[in-house]
């Protein structure tokens, strides 16, 4: 039986196998970002309270 520091790195290691980092999706992402900071920054985009916007989540 493994001690419980080895139980977690080998978990840890698992899980770094099965989620690779999808380079054209996280360039996706930054574009994405970056046209809403623009947007924001030009006043064609409003923000709002982060207490406000968990109200506008939709949950199952």
């Amino acid at each position: 039986m493994l001690p419980p520091i080895e139980k977690i790195n080998l978990v840890d290691e698992i899980l770094a196998s099965l989620v690779r980092p999808d380079r054209e999706i996280d360039a996706l992402w930054s574009i994405e970002a970056e046209n809403r900071l623009e947007a924001y920054r030009a006043g064609q985009m409003k923000s709002i309270p982060l207490e406000q916007s968990h109200f506008q989540i939709p949950t199952p």
